[in-house]
């Protein structure tokens, strides 16, 4: 991490008037939460594919394997936020939006009022039958509801489903009033989450601040851990 690097991002904060985040798992690990694909990630070592495990059709046909999996590998209830939920939260608060991938619901933790979270929320808990609200009391004991005997799920985006549209049009809207871009915590190879940059605008200044390079042109590249760089933000 080059410190004018990190004093060019300063001044773009300062002089932005409305700041986007993209984020991913990689904010999270500061919070004791794994990862998905690095070798100390969720799905490490397991013998079925992720596009298998977190799919509809193993939710309705292998109820159990699904949540047994879920339960064992994606829950952190005890988890805090760190001190990059909490910066962003506060940047957010003043002059922006944080569009995540995460599914843990710990931007919210930090008191950030402006989160959309692109692929859901494992604490959107609900019956799949009666479409009722489930807490993760009740979830943690079943994968079935008492009420009606329907298979109980999170409230999160599985492989084959499509993302809410009124999730992606609200991040549309916000990638296009945004005049600065800043991505952290996630590789941004998956789509469409790494397609919502194609709606910026045109002279939208893009960081990126990860521990290594991500495909995107156009990209003012911090290498560095972001914990390290968000603790110098103001």
């Amino acid at each position: 991490m080059e410190q004018s690097d990190l004093t060019e991002l300063q001044q773009d904060i300062n002089n932005a008037k409305h700041i986007v985040f993209l984020t991913g798992a990689g904010v999270s690990t500061h919070s004791g939460i794994p990862d998905y694909r690095s070798k100390n990630g969720i799905y490490n070592g397991v013998q079925e594919s992720p596009e298998t495990i977190l799919s509809p059709d193993t939710l309705y046909n292998r109820p159990q394997f699904f949540y047994h999996f879920v339960m064992n590998n994606m829950y952190f209830p005890n988890a805090r936020p760190n001190l990059i939920h909490k910066k962003i939260a506060e940047i957010c608060n003043r002059k922006g939006d944080l569009i995540t991938q995460n599914i843990d619901r710990l931007d919210t933790k930090a008191g950030n009022q402006h989160v959309t979270e692109f692929h859901g929320n494992l604490y959107k808990i609900y019956c799949t039958k009666c479409h009722h609200p489930v807490s993760y009391k009740e979830y943690a004991t079943s994968y079935l509801h008492k009420n009606c005997g329907g298979i109980i799920r999170p409230g999160i985006v599985l492989y084959n489903e499509s993302i809410n549209p009124e999730t992606l049009n609200n991040s549309i809207e916000i990638m296009q009033k945004s005049d600065l871009i800043i991505i952290s915590g996630t590789s941004f190879v998956v789509y469409p989450f790494a397609q919502l940059l194609a709606y910026r605008q045109e002279n939208a200044k893009i960081y990126s601040i990860n521990k290594t390079e991500i495909p995107a042109p156009g990209v003012k590249q911090i290498i560095s851990d972001a914990l390290d760089v968000f603790k110098e933000l103001n």
